[in-house]
């Protein structure tokens, strides 16, 4: 099957300016859709690039500050929580017993305890922390501006030829919305990112976009991008436009990724020894920051990993009991490999949420089941949450910003999404000043207010 959908008017070969794609039979779709991803890379700014990385792992639903990087140990007990604190191994610091193994590699991270966005709706504030602006809401999640690693990536690009400069592990969602706010929105679906689906975990595991190789020849795989490069020249746009050129470009990284043993080797976890998957944890969330770790280090340029179920209004003790281990042996193993590696300066690596949770626990009756009353939760709030900031250049080993006694507000340099996204783009090199046309032809800042944590550089 080949079928040509053409949009606002446009023919499919003016390319990639307007909504126009080829959609061939399920046999091809991976390599197309891939191709897509890597499309338009040839226009993007690369000036001021580095070579350099971000791991984001995104606690979907919202963590606990105080159970986490910011415990209240002199607190009341309806705010202090369950979970005692323990000291890190850099003096001064202290977070949730639930995180151990971090606690003992403090040293390669920094905590930022004062951020804020004053929201306690899901939407909003994941709104504001993947694409730094306000905007959508519970009464309307629509999407409002593309996600910053969009914009990053497309200044950017991937940092080696052949690989998708924006991955999500296993798929970028925020708030049950796929890609939500981790899409490209204006900016074109091309930017939304390449998702590898399924469990790393899975002895099965098979990254979706790839899986068409196992029951396709490269031989009929060559004969589509043969049609493919046929549609190009009926109209006569290589020689006049270098946008069809670079596309074709693209399109050839996106055949050589499929076919190629360096690629298939990148999101081969079988690859890995025992030992440094069991430091990851084995469990999807662990194998997912083991699998980004790989496609950094392939030339990805950001790769986001999707932990969720932290919504916890009630049951929060099996909650938490359940994530924090996780979240602790994958946060840890990631930073110690990186750090063996010798690629922990090249590679930032950012855990948070949409929001922190309210300071003062609950009975466990609000939106749980009737038979929560009894099992206390923690309720939305964006008021004060807590940033883990690790590699990429930052300097680690310090707490930057505090709360009030109670975890409820910044007391000491609050920031907002901005700040941190600045200070991404820093780390990856790209341009925040630049500007972009959204879908009403009007001009978008890449980022429209804050500026980099001084502090982490």
């Amino acid at each position: 099957m080949l079928r040509v959908m053409l949009g606002g008017g446009s023919r499919y070969c003016d390319g990639v300016s307007r909504r126009s794609f080829l959609q061939v039979g399920m046999a091809g779709l991976g390599a197309l859709s891939l191709g897509q991803t890597l499309s338009l890379k040839a226009q993007a700014s690369t000036e001021g690039q580095k070579d350099t990385s971000l791991i984001l792992i995104w606690l979907d639903g919202g963590p606990s500050q105080h159970d986490t990087y910011d415990p209240k140990p002199k607190a009341p007990t309806e705010y202090r929580g369950i979970w005692r604190h323990i000291p890190t191994n850099v003096s001064g610091i202290d977070i949730s017993e639930m995180f151990p193994l971090q606690a003992q590699v403090a040293d390669k991270f920094s905590i930022i305890r004062s951020m804020h966005h004053d929201s306690g709706d899901h939407f909003t504030g994941g709104h504001w922390m993947l694409t730094g602006r306000g905007g959508a809401s519970g009464a309307d999640n629509t999407p409002k501006s593309p996600f910053f690693g969009s914009i990053a990536t497309k200044l950017s690009g991937a940092r080696k030829p052949g690989m998708p400069a924006l991955v999500g592990v296993p798929y970028g969602m925020s708030i049950g919305l796929r890609p939500g706010y981790f899409g490209g929105n204006f900016l074109g679906r091309e930017f939304d990112p390449f998702e590898t689906g399924g469990d790393p975990n899975s002895d099965k595991f098979q990254v979706q976009n790839l899986s068409p190789i196992a029951q396709l020849p490269v031989d009929r795989l060559e004969n589509r991008r043969t049609l493919n490069q046929d549609l190009d020249r009926l109209c006569e746009l290589r020689e006049t436009q270098p946008e069809a050129a670079a596309l074709s470009a693209f399109d050839q990284q996106a055949f050589d990724l499929v076919t190629g043993p360096a690629a298939r080797q990148a999101f081969s976890l079988q690859d890995e020894s025992d030992s440094i998957r069991d430091s990851y944890g084995r469990n999807s969330w662990g194998q997912s920051v083991l699998l980004a770790r790989r496609l950094v280090e392939a030339g990805s340029t950001i790769v986001t990993c999707h932990f969720g179920g932290w919504d916890s209004h009630w049951n929060h003790q099996g909650t938490m009991e359940s994530h924090l281990p996780k979240v602790d042996m994958a946060v840890s193993g990631l930073l110690k490999d990186l750090d063996q590696r010798g690629i922990l300066d090249k590679t930032m690596v950012v855990v948070c949420g949409e929001f922190g949770r309210t300071p003062r626990m609950n009975d466990g009756g609000n939106g749980g089941p009737p038979l929560s009353q009894g099992t206390p939760g923690r309720d939305h709030w964006g008021n004060a949450l807590s940033v883990l900031v690790a590699g990429g250049g930052t300097k680690p080993g310090q707490v930057i910003g505090a709360t009030n006694h109670l975890g409820e507000y910044p007391t000491e340099r609050p920031l907002r999404p901005g700040d941190l996204h600045h200070t991404i783009f820093r780390v990856l090199g790209v341009d925040p000043e630049a500007m972009f046309i959204d879908h009403r032809g009007r001009p978008n800042v890449a980022i429209d207010h804050g500026a980099v944590i001084e502090e982490l550089l």
